[in-house]
């Protein structure tokens, strides 16, 4: 597998699969995976926002980015949900599976569309370099939650989304454009 950024990225979606699987099906877990599950999607998110997406949109993805990084907000706003809904109630079940829902959408076409653009248009070489500041982006970002983002941020994720303007707004403003954006 080496460090090919494809590969790194599709482990990462076979283990947010493991993580949904007991989620889904053992209750008993659910109050200590679900913190589990948020940061490595949050990381996992994060390091293909600063670091894959933008290279994927120079080779010619321009339109399987901003759907990709559109369904990453959405991702996010379902991921903060749950990490505030209680593990015992019963809206937890419904805002686990919107959740597991969403993301198992976004992997499919990400794996379909986004990630074999990429082993067509982008070289192994570069690949594998997008693979090692992929590793170390999500790196930096393990521990992360859904809310924890800096304007940095949210400024990359409007710029992968298609969102002009982004620059001259304040954090809190962004937060609802993007929102809105993930909506539409």
């Amino acid at each position: 597998m080496g460090n090919d950024v494809v590969d790194l990225i599709m482990g990462d979606h076979r283990e947010l699969e493991r993580l949904f699987d007991s989620l889904l099906n053992e209750p008993d877990k659910r109050a200590a995976l679900v913190p589990v599950m948020t940061t490595l999607l949050t990381a996992h998110s994060r390091a293909e926002e600063s670091e894959v997406y933008p290279a994927a949109r120079e080779a010619g993805g321009e339109d399987d980015v901003e759907h990709s990084q559109k369904e990453h907000l959405e991702a996010d706003q379902l991921a903060l949900a749950l990490s505030r809904t209680d593990p015992a109630s019963p809206d937890f079940t419904t805002a686990l599976q919107q959740l597991v829902d969403a993301v198992r959408h976004h992997v499919e076409e990400e794996e379909t569309t986004v990630l074999p653009g990429m082993r067509e248009r982008i070289d192994e070489a570069r690949r594998a370099e997008l693979g090692e500041a992929f590793l170390a982006a999500r790196q930096e970002h393990l521990g992360d939650q859904p809310a924890d983002i800096t304007k940095a941020e949210l400024d990359q994720q409007a710029a992968n989304a298609g969102v002009t303007g982004a620059s001259s707004m304040g954090k809190d403003e962004l937060k609802q454009t993007l929102k809105d954006a993930a909506e539409s």
